[in-house]
């Protein structure tokens, strides 16, 4: 798709907006840090739940255990592809990293996020392709769809093609070993696509 100077420059003070965005701050009870990268021209638009506290800490996304797998393994590229901006945009239902809840496990990102920020982002950024990693960002554009068929379906999302992922995190296990079809079948056919948008000699 052709990019456009106006894209770009209505990208860059969005990114700024998001960078700075403070909405969260008593909710959280700590300092946000809105994680934005990519570019207007990016390639694939990656969409998940929330970043990790890591990824808090450094304000690299996927720079976790989770990310090593899901570039590594699940799309067989390298770090220097998958964090180029042209090649990525990285962003997730909540751009910041939300916390614990009770449990210990990562708190569900706030809604409020999602409908300040995301929408304007899908508007601005022209993807080719849409990758959904986890039910946070599938139930966000699918929301009267179950997970496990939308992973199975090659779906369209603003006219443009959309694959869904599990999470890679280890906590998802029990998800694995129910459809074991995805790591025999489906994530080979949806690496052949992200290879053929990113024009990978593989």
């Amino acid at each position: 798709m052709e990019k456009r100077d106006s894209d770009e420059g209505d990208w860059g003070l969005l990114r700024d907006e998001i960078r700075s965005c403070r909405l969260c701050r008593e909710r959280f009870g700590f300092e946000p840090n809105p994680i934005v990268w990519g570019s207007a021209d990016s390639k694939i638009m990656q969409i998940s739940q929330a970043p990790s506290k890591s990824v808090h800490e450094t304000g690299i996304p996927f720079h976790d255990l989770s990310g090593q797998k899901l570039r590594r393994e699940w799309y067989e590229i390298t770090d220097e592809e998958f964090y180029d901006v042209h090649n990525f945009y990285i962003v997730s239902v909540g751009h910041c990293y939300p916390g614990k809840n009770a449990s210990g496990g990562d708190r569900m990102p706030p809604a409020l996020c999602a409908k300040t920020w995301l929408d304007r982002e899908v508007g601005l950024v022209n993807n080719e392709i849409y990758l959904l990693v986890g039910g946070a960002a599938a139930k966000f554009f699918f929301p009267n769809r179950g997970f496990t068929g939308l992973v199975f379906e090659n779906l369209t999302l603003r006219g443009k093609p959309a694959y869904v992922l599990p999470h890679p995190s280890p906590l998802n296990i029990k998800w694995f070993r129910d459809n074991p079809d995805f790591l025999k079948y489906r994530i080979r056919e949806i690496r052949r696509v992200i290879h053929q948008v990113l024009n990978l000699p593989r």
